[in-house]
Parts: C-alpha cells; structure tokens; sequence
C-alpha cells in the first residue's frame, strides 16, 4: 500500500512539474494605454492601442464603482480581475498594485496602471519592459506605455490628457491615443485598440453598468476606427433617445433627436428608415413617402419590414395610408 502510494504521489508530482514547465506563456500586449477619471462624471475609462490582436481582451478591466485597470506589457490579465476585488474590498490603488507585484516573478516585465472611484492612481513600469517605456500620472488619470518608437509618446499622451479637457470622456480617452500614435506608437505599427467606460456608482442592475465598451480587434488603423465608433455611438443615443419620446408620443422630440442622429451619419439608411416611420405614425405622409422611396431604392427589404410593423403596433396608419408608404 505504502509503495503504491509513492509511486501515485511521485507521478503527481511530475505531472504537476511539467505543467509548470509547459504552461502558456504571459500574452505580449506591449502596447500604450491610459486609465482616467472624468472629475465631472465620476465615470472611469480605460483606453489601449497596440500591435496585438484583440488587445480589449487582456489589457482593459474595470467596474462600475470600483475603478479600472490597465495591464500590459508581458500581461498578467490576472491582475485586471484581482487589482478591481482589491479595489472593493477597500485597498488603494498603491496597496492592490504592492499586493499583485509582490509575488510576482515576472513583475520585472509587467506594466500596471489602477485607478479607483476617488481618482487615486497607482502605476508600475517594470525594468525590464521594453525600450520606449515609461509612465506619467496624477489625480485621476495614468498614462503608460512600452515598446514604443520613440520617448515622446507618454509626454504627449500626458500633454493630450490635460488639454481636452472640455471633450466628453470617451472623445477625450481616443484625444490621447491619437497623440500616442502621432508620436510614432507601437515600434512595431498598429492592429487593435479598446475603450471600456464604466459607471461612477453599481447598481442592482449590472448589465447597465458599462457606458460604452468599444474593441477594434484586427484593423490597420484602430485608433481612427475606434474615433469613428465613438461618433456612431454618439450618434445611437439619439435615436435611443427618440425611440423614448415614440414611447411618450412626444413626436416632435423624437424628430429632433432622429435628425441629430441623421446629421451625424446621413448615409445611414437605418437612422432614415425610423424617422420616415416616425413621421408616418406623426401623420406626415407625403414626407414619410419621399424618404422611403430612396431607403427602398438602395435596399428592397425596409419595405418589407414596412410591411411587418402595423401588426406589432410600430407603424399605426390607416390602410390607405400604408399602401402610399409601400409604393
């Protein structure tokens, strides 16, 4: 019995051993990033670009009264979940970042940034994180960056912070990624970028904690493509907006609102498409009939759809009506 336990504890242990040595290696997120705070909003925001893809899988973390997170580098993507129980269980931003590094073989190679609900921040640039590398920060924002072109990109990104400081969060957070990648960025170019935005305060209901979570995975321009999503964004909360005042038959608000959208993104057959039913179900039909002419033209099936909307009570006009709305 004796030897057969032995030999079942030595096989576990060599077993164990080569895990060890065969286990994935850290994801290489070299990359720039900020963590930072709206003092206006309370809202928290964290921003990455890198030549890596889909870098919003491993760098970007955050919760909705507690803070965010950026880690990167030779990532630990750890850290992004234990840094935010750190946070809620009532450390500071310094005290989760000591408590993350201090076991940690590789914190030589990591690069961290914690920011909490107060704007505390507490970063770390490893030494042996790869030239360019280095961060900046203060009350309520950290800006961190490695293997860059050149040493300007923190700076820059430091400068961009604090003068947009009139701009909206997330219009701000995609400001200093665009002063990073003019900078030079990434030394070796671009593929993926990020935007995460959470709430100053969680609620019971924590599928609506997140105000904007954005990823460009795989593009040759992320940092532009992830400015044209904000814009889109931007642009939907109009017509969420407008679908509200549907709701309350505020239907001159609901107007206003579709043609902020339509002013934004005029190509946009879909932000054309609700405002012509608007207008139809607001009794202005010749005007509801000239805009679905063209939307049918480009794409035959909206008049379909036209056609499924009185049934579920989205389109409300009489049949005379609704056969000039199908023409």
């Amino acid at each position: 019995m004796k030897k057969s336990f032995l030999i079942i504890l030595i096989t576990f242990l060599n077993l164990n051993l080569f895990a060890q040595l065969n286990r994935p290696t850290d994801p290489l997120a070299h990359t720039y990033s900020i963590v930072a705070r709206d003092a206006n909003t309370g809202e928290m925001a964290v921003a990455v670009q890198s030549h890596w893809f889909s870098v919003g899988t491993a760098v970007s973390w955050g919760e909705a009264g507690v803070g965010v997170v950026a880690t990167q580098s030779f990532t630990n993507k750890s850290f992004g979940m234990r840094g935010l129980a750190m946070l809620k269980s009532g450390l500071s931003p310094q005290e989760a970042l000591d408590s993350l590094l201090n076991n940690d073989e590789g914190k030589a190679f990591r690069q961290v940034a914690i920011l909490d609900v107060k704007g505390r921040v507490a970063t770390h640039t490893g030494a042996k994180c790869i030239d360019e590398a280095g961060h900046a920060n203060g009350k309520n924002f950290s800006v961190q960056a490695n293997m860059m072109l050149n040493d300007t990109v923190v700076p820059e990104m430091e400068k961009a912070w604090k003068k947009y400081s009139d701009l909206p969060l997330a219009e701000r957070m995609v400001k200093v990624l665009e002063a990073a990648q003019a900078q030079g960025g990434d030394i070796r170019g671009k593929q993926s970028a990020a935007l995460l935005i959470v709430k100053p305060e969680a609620s019971d209901e924590p599928w609506n904690d997140s105000v904007l979570d954005l990823r460009v995975d795989d593009h040759e321009n992320p940092v532009k493509e992830l400015n044209r999503l904000v814009k889109v964004y931007r642009a939907y909360q109009h017509m969420n907006q407008g679908d509200l005042y549907v709701e309350k038959a505020q239907m001159q608000e609901a107007m206003n609102e579709y043609n902020a959208a339509m002013e934004m993104f005029p190509d946009n057959l879909e932000m054309q498409y609700w405002t012509a039913i608007t207008l139809a179900n607001d009794g202005k039909t010749d005007k509801a009939v000239e805009m679905l002419q063209k939307i049918y033209a480009e794409d035959a099936n909206w008049r379909e759809l036209t056609k499924r909307l009185p049934k579920v009570g989205l389109l409300n006009v009489e049949d005379k009506e609704l056969k000039k709305l199908l023409k």
